[in-house]
């Protein structure tokens, strides 16, 4: 079977076994591709028939799942040029010497595009027409949610394939490989630890193997095999942990932090929130969320839920870490724990809609002040009944709303925490001037 691996920018050539480890053990064939268990069969099977015309595709998934290897692997199984394009390297000038190679070669063009979310909406669109007629298959490979990194354009006329994060049993089959690539022996136990540490980034497993090799842990050729406590002590202060401070992963993980502390579940919002602190992310994001979260999902069930959450604010400022922690500790269970109500939210919104429906009535007259002669006599602060002349601190049968209004509810406070106590008091309030 004809083809051509024609990498658009060349990499500089590394002395024979110098190559990256992660480069070196890159699967050639579809039979050491791990991973490929969790795509569907029918779509593998097409793309290990190679027949007919390879198909335009997205590969999404996190880094090191295998979005290039798959890639390569297509171009082997079909009858093509198949040409390496980074979206970091290059723009649309090349992409247009390739579109016109790709007209004049005798063999279909599959074009591989890593990082295709780099591209901006113009950029992309230049790969429309020459997808809409043949002239390439795409193949593009993303971390990023194809929703939202690519033009839907684009998107309607590729498949979007999603590759998971490898599993533990896959990447330890990996550190096996390259174990013994390497010279390295390692204990059951210390193989399981690399698989979790390297959080299904098949890449990062084989650069920590590789890093390991060159710590000298192990001298060449020394056959015991290096045990779980060695490993423990080595990663002891290494960054293992996988998060992406700005593409999706971000997203998921404030995501399930917001919904396990609305959930009323401490434990789960101090793993979601201390792991992204761990990962790299700045506290005071996480502090900031945590002030929306205690107006937005506690509110008035529990006033002193955002005056914790800007004290924590003030105390991370004065603390910094690693002591500044405690407090985001302290507030995350104490916002997960607390009564929940989202009912001044939602009070919120129906005002702001009230208002868009009626942007322009005027205030009634008996709520204006009548600070001059000519508006008193207009009838300016006419027949104001002051809360205070009265015995409760409440005047009865005061109407504060404009007559479209009248008798528009916007915040129903909910039977939970302090706020049953509000409601208590707003339902006397109604009965009359009794309250003291």
């Amino acid at each position: 079977m004809a083809h051509e691996n024609l990498p658009l920018f060349e990499d500089t050539p590394h002395p024979p076994g110098q190559r990256p480890l992660a480069e070196e053990l890159r699967p050639a064939t579809w039979d050491h591709f791990q991973g490929i268990e969790a795509l569907d069969p029918k779509l593998v099977m097409q793309f290990k028939s190679g027949t007919g015309r390879a198909p335009s595709l997205v590969l999404w998934g996190p880094p090191g799942c295998g979005k290039t290897t798959l890639g390569k692997l297509i171009g082997r199984s079909f009858k093509c040029r198949f040409i390496e394009f980074s979206a970091v390297l290059g723009g649309v000038k090349e992409v247009r010497e390739i579109v016109a190679e790709a007209k004049l070669a005798t063999l279909p063009t599959i074009l591989f595009v890593d990082e295709i979310h780099r591209f901006n909406k113009a950029q992309q669109d230049a790969f429309l027409p020459h997808v809409e007629n043949g002239t390439i298959s795409l193949i593009g490979a993303t971390t990023e949610n194809p929703s939202f990194s690519l033009t839907s354009a684009l998107l309607s006329r590729m498949k979007v394939v999603v590759l998971p994060s490898l599993s533990t049993p896959g990447l330890i089959k990996i550190a096996e490989e390259a174990s013994a690539k390497k010279g390295l022996n390692f204990a059951e136990l210390a193989k399981k630890i690399l698989g979790e540490v390297s959080g299904g980034d098949a890449r990062k497993l084989l650069n920590l193997i590789e890093s390991l090799t060159l710590s000298g842990i192990r001298k060449v050729g020394e056959a015991s095999p290096i045990t779980e406590d060695e490993l423990k002590a080595y990663l002891k202060d290494a960054k293992t942990l996988f998060y992406d401070c700005s593409g999706e992963e971000h997203y998921n993980m404030v995501s399930a932090f917001i919904k396990s502390m609305r959930g009323s579940d401490a434990d789960a919002a101090l793993y979601w929130g201390f792991r992204m602190i761990e990962s790299g992310e700045d506290p005071r994001f996480i502090i900031r969320r945590m002030m929306i979260f205690a107006s937005e999902d506690i509110g008035n069930s529990d006033p002193r839920a955002l005056q914790l959450a800007v004290a924590t604010h003030e105390a991370f400022e004065r603390l910094g870490v690693p002591e500044g922690k405690i407090p985001i500790a302290q507030c995350i269970t104490y916002l997960a724990t607390a009564p929940k109500s989202n009912r001044s939210y939602k009070a919120m919104h129906a005002a702001i809609a009230a208002i868009r429906q009626h942007p322009k009535i005027g205030v009634p007259l008996h709520l204006r002040n009548a600070p001059t002669k000519l508006m008193e006599q207009l009838g300016y602060g006419d027949e104001y009944a002051y809360p205070h002349d009265f015995e409760a601190g409440y005047a009865p049968d005061v109407q504060y709303l404009p007559d479209q209004l009248k008798g528009s509810k916007f915040y129903e406070p909910s039977e939970r925490g302090y706020e049953k106590n509000i409601g208590e008091r707003l339902a006397i309030l109604k009965k009359g001037p009794v309250l003291k």
